[in-house]
């Protein structure tokens, strides 16, 4: 299969997946990660019906942003201060915000862009050294000093779940989107209505997050790499 009909394939099995949750499909964005694949390939997935596509890197990101203007475009990347400009300029969510200075950094160049950037905090609910992100007893915090930024709209958390074990992602989707409920129950009544987001789960696991909540999975390999099949 082509990328196009892999993408088609994927999408096809989100929505099964939703149905056997007993969620709508329409509660869930298929971001398509497309990091290891030029233009072209991003022209095919948009062929096969993409829409969503997520980026790790800025020197990517930047011209892919440009060139599909008609896409939503996501950062799913360790922010870099001196590249938060261009990340800003390019992305319709930031998913990796972990830290207070680049958030403040961010509004800065929101301001100066004028837009208002939605970001995701990231939270490291496995508690893994390797992964980035805030710990889960920092998150309210954070998304409240993040709330008193004029340019910056927190739309909810991000997680990365360890590799190679289904049970432990489920535990820790399942941890992220308690976690989520409960931060929200504390926001005020115009804050809590926008944070409804739940980025979690890629292709070795975004089953697991569907069924425990997600509204986003962010899958490459499964619809880029000829691999996957």
């Amino acid at each position: 299969m082509g990328i196009a009909e892999r993408y088609r394939a994927v999408a096809a099995e989100v929505a099964a997946a939703c149905a056997q949750a007993g969620r709508d499909p329409s509660e869930v964005t298929l971001i398509a990660v497309s990091k290891t694949v030029g233009c072209d390939g991003v022209a095919q997935a948009m062929d096969g019906g993409a829409r969503a596509f997520g980026e790790n890197r800025p020197d990517q990101l930047v011209p892919k942003a440009a060139g599909f203007p008609q896409a939503a475009w996501h950062f799913i990347g360790n922010i870099q201060s001196r590249r938060i400009r261009d990340i800003v300029g390019s992305a319709t969510l930031i998913h990796s915000l972990c830290e207070m200075r680049h958030a403040r950094k961010i509004d800065a160049a929101a301001a100066d862009l004028g837009k208002i950037q939605e970001v995701l905090i990231e939270v490291n609910v496995s508690g893994e050294l390797s992964k980035s992100g805030i710990a889960p007893g920092d998150a309210l915090a954070m998304v409240r000093e993040c709330a008193a930024l004029s340019h910056v709209q927190v739309r909810g958390l991000m997680t990365m779940a360890p590799a190679g074990n289904s049970a432990i992602a489920r535990e820790s989707f399942e941890g992220l989107a308690a976690l989520a409920a409960s931060i929200r129950s504390s926001l005020p009544e115009s804050q809590a209505a926008a944070f409804d987001g739940l980025s979690m789960g890629m292709s070795g696991d975004w089953r697991e997050a569907i069924a425990a909540g997600a509204t986003m999975v962010r899958i490459g390999r499964a619809i880029f790499s000829d691999a996957f099949e």
